[in-house]
C-alpha cells in the first residue's frame, strides 16, 4: 500500500522541511516549529515526518510567519510512499 490516510481521509505524505536561514535566532525558531509538527531532525537543517495536507499547510504558514523578512529560504517538499521506499541513505556514524 502506497497511500496512508488520516481518520479526516486527507493522504498522508512523508514531509521534508530543509532551510538555510542566516540568524541563529530566526532558525532555532524554525527548529521549533518542525518539532512542534511532529518532524524529527534528520541533518542540522532538516526536518522529516508523516503530516496530512491540511497540517502541512498549517506548516507553511507557520514558517512563513517565523522567517518573516529575515533572510533565508525554506523549501517544503512531501514524497509518496513509494518514491520515499526509493530513497538512499548514505551514512557513516564514529565507531
Amino acid at each position: 500500500m502506497y497511500f496512508t490516510y488520516s481518520g479526516t481521509n486527507e493522504l498522508i505524505m512523508h514531509t521534508y522541511v530543509i532551510y538555510d536561514i542566516v540568524k541563529d535566532r530566526i532558525r532555532k525558531k524554525i527548529a521549533d516549529v518542525c518539532l512542534d509538527y511532529g518532524l524529527k531532525r534528520i541533518q542540522y537543517s532538516a526536518f522529516l515526518g508523516d503530516i496530512n495536507t491540511t497540517r502541512r499547510r498549517a506548516l507553511e504558514e507557520k514558517l512563513t510567519e517565523q522567517l518573516g523578512k529575515a533572510e533565508g529560504k525554506i523549501e517544503v517538499l512531501s514524497v509518496c510512499a513509494k518514491d520515499f521506499d526509493k530513497r538512499t541513505v548514505i551514512e557513516e556514524t564514529e565507531k
